[in-house]
């Protein structure tokens, strides 16, 4: 009886990344992500009628002119957070060769 060759082990998460590239779903989870992150970093989910993400950038559409006006000064600081928390995020497979996801935020 001959043994099958052993392969190299695989974590969950690596097992987990691999599957979601093989099925092609990375991207949409990717946009999810960003998406949370935004949520998360603004504290304007409530405010947030559309959000929308491709090549970098991330277009936010907000209910409220005065709450725009007030995250349109901490633009950076935005964008800097939301980075901050996809790089930590295990699940998310961006390029990172700059560090930078979201390359600009641009709210409407």
């Amino acid at each position: 009886m001959s043994r099958m060759p052993r392969k190299t082990a695989l974590s969950v998460g690596d097992a987990i990344k691999d599957f979601l590239k093989q099925y092609k779903l990375a991207s949409g989870l990717n946009t999810q992500l960003i998406f949370k992150a935004w949520d998360e970093a603004s504290g304007a989910g409530k405010y947030t009628l559309k959000k929308y993400f491709r090549e970098g950038k991330l277009y936010i559409t907000l209910s409220s002119s005065v709450v725009r006006t007030q995250l349109s000064f901490q633009k950076d600081i935005l964008k800097d957070r939301i980075n901050g928390i996809l790089s930590s995020e295990e699940l998310f497979t961006g390029d990172g060769s700059t560090g930078d996801f979201v390359k600009e935020l641009i709210l409407k």
